[in-house]
């Protein structure tokens, strides 16, 4: 019997196709939204997506200035170009590839010589629409790196409650959220003894929050890195992604891609954090050098469990893993890491 996507996938893909067209026709155009991405001396992994876009009248330094002070609920504002296909340039290396559904690229391609450090490819899309993807290429002999969570382990978002969540996503500039205390010291220590390591961002936000997200970051001292973020969403298995998986994913493919690293993995206790790392260090423990988990307040873990504090899980034989610290900011887990880095 045929496999067939999700009714929901089938549904939405249906749409899109027509939006698409729509668009088109009113003179809608392509425009290339680029994501941060990594890679090593033999592959580079780029992220980005094709949307279509109203054209754009107004002055560049006004447009500059809308975009540094819109609300979250404007980062939404885009239609995926289904299956736009766009080019890949790194020096004089072309490579032409192609979106998915939604219009996200995500891709491995060769490394042509591009030296351990930060550097930017461009991915063009039709109609001269083009944009930069930050990439940073890790050194073969580099050994430590982070994975790091980003609600309510850098960004104090309450996520875990659906209509806070949905205020601070649609509605909050990033000025108005809050930093984790702590938190931008600690990996900014980090990188000073392992000047250079990789900074992996993994998150079940949505990729629209990209912008806001990176602004943010570079706000409030938090080193720069790749991101993995998810398109929220029909998927061609269910209504909506599961944030666990999305996860377990990321780290499968990092310990896959770069498999010289052994990750420091940061979260916090108020989702599946603390479970996810435990697995992982359990099936990769060549990959994992120490666990940190935020603790969150009494009244974090009121909106995430309904109780006052972690749920806890049942009792169960495990196999020794790397160690676990727990604290509740930066500052914490940077004293108990002292101890097990």
């Amino acid at each position: 019997m045929e496999s067939r996507p999700f009714i929901a996938a089938r549904v939405e893909d249906r749409l899109n196709a027509a939006l698409n067209k729509l668009l088109v026709r009113r003179g809608w155009q392509e425009s290339v939204v680029a994501y941060s991405g990594f890679g090593n001396g033999e592959h580079i992994r780029v992220l980005a997506r094709i949307v279509l876009r109203p054209s754009n009248k107004l002055g560049i330094v006004q447009a500059a200035t809308e975009l540094m002070h819109q609300r979250g609920w404007r980062n939404f504002i885009a239609a995926p170009s289904v299956g736009a296909k766009a080019t890949v340039v790194i020096g004089d290396q072309r490579m032409v590839v192609r979106a998915d559904r939604s219009g996200y690229i995500d891709v491995r391609v060769h490394n042509p010589g591009l030296a351990p450090g930060w550097h930017h490819v461009v991915v063009e899309g039709r109609g001269g629409a083009s944009a930069h993807a930050p990439i940073q290429v890790i050194d073969s002999e580099e050994t430590f790196g982070i994975v790091s969570d980003l609600d309510d382990t850098i960004i104090s978002t309450w996520l875990p409650r659906p209509l806070v969540a949905a205020w601070n996503s649609f509605v909050l500039t990033e000025q108005a959220r809050q930093a984790v205390p702590g938190m931008a010291r600690l990996y900014q220590q980090l990188l000073e003894q392992h000047p250079g390591a990789p900074v992996i961002y993994v998150s079940t936000g949505a990729w629209n929050t990209y912008p806001m997200v990176s602004r943010f970051l570079a706000r409030h001292g938090v080193p720069k890195g790749a991101m993995l973020l998810t398109d929220w969403g029909p998927t061609n298995t269910g209504w909506f992604r599961k944030g666990a998986d999305h996860k377990r994913m990321c780290l499968r493919e990092l310990a896959r891609d770069l498999p010289n690293i052994r990750w420091l993995l940061v979260g916090d206790d108020g989702q599946h954090d603390p479970e996810l790392y435990a697995e992982f260090a359990s099936l990769q423990p060549a990959h994992v050098r120490a666990r940190a988990i935020r603790q969150l307040s009494p009244g974090e873990h009121a909106l995430a469990h309904g109780t006052l504090s972690e749920v806890p899980s049942p009792q169960r034989w495990e196999p020794e893993t790397a160690p676990e610290v727990r604290a509740p900011d930066g500052d914490g887990l940077a004293d108990k890491l002292r101890h097990v880095l």
